[in-house]
């Protein structure tokens, strides 16, 4: 992941190029090809992702109160092939694809958010955005995408606390009762940072024990002098070097 400036960016009816990589539609399916180099050290990631899109949504939410943030979700449901040569790495899965823009930095409405999405039975597809913003107000979105194209709002459960990360930060996830008490357990953690983390869930959600993919995003530590120190390293910024 590299910042870049507007001369690096380039967008064309079926084409965005950022920088040396960029994405494209063909066939029906989003081609992402990477082209790109490891912070630091310099070593190279090419390769490409496709994503089949199971069914297309259109629909925009917006996160904030004021509506300068929105969300997306383009294809909640897909298929995804993964083909690197840098590193040497091939698989396939399901897929998850949405977009969030913003007309402001994050850090300005929001405290916190927990998010997730889970496959259900009938091939639909559920995701629950449960938003704190710094006014104190929340805004919750629960959404069931249908193989048919149709979205369905549904009533989110109650919020369960989960257990801290490995940087300490609370992470949260909306589960259904089970045996008289919200269910859920944590299966796998991803990607454990200062200010954000993804993980693999077990819980219960519209009647079903359901495995759901979670991120967890701590603003307050995003804003750290320490952590707002350590960005670049992870994800410099370059406008206008190309590799």
């Amino acid at each position: 992941m590299t910042e870049r400036g507007q001369n690096a960016i380039e967008r064309t009816a079926h084409q965005f190029t950022i920088g040396p990589s960029h994405l494209r539609w063909e066939n029906g399916a989003l081609t992402i090809q990477i082209n790109e180099r490891v912070p630091l050290l310099g070593n190279k990631v090419q390769g490409s992702i496709k994503v089949f899109p199971e069914q297309l949504f259109k629909q925009v939410v917006e996160l904030d109160d004021l509506g300068k943030h929105r969300w997306g979700p383009i294809a909640p449901s897909a298929r995804v092939e993964v083909n690197f040569t840098n590193p040497s790495l091939q698989w396939h899965g399901n897929a998850y694809f949405d977009s969030n823009e913003g007309d402001e930095a994050i850090s300005k409405p929001f405290s916190e958010w927990d998010w997730s999405r889970a496959h259900l039975k009938d091939g639909s597809t559920a995701v629950i955005y449960d938003v704190r913003q710094k006014n104190g107000c929340e805004r919750i979105i629960a959404s069931k995408f249908n193989l048919d194209g149709t979205i369905e709002s549904f009533v989110p459960p109650e919020r369960v606390l989960l257990n801290k990360t490995g940087w300490r930060i609370d992470r949260n996830m909306r589960s259904e009762e089970h045996g008289g008490k919200p269910s859920v357990t944590l299966l796998n953690t991803f990607e454990d940072t200062p200010f954000y983390a993804r993980s693999m869930l077990q819980s219960r959600l519209l009647g079903e024990e359901v495995t759901s993919m979670h991120e967890t995003l701590n603003v307050k530590r995003l804003e750290s002098n320490i952590v707002q120190f350590m960005l670049p390293w992870r994800m410099p910024r370059n406008p206008t070097r190309f590799f």
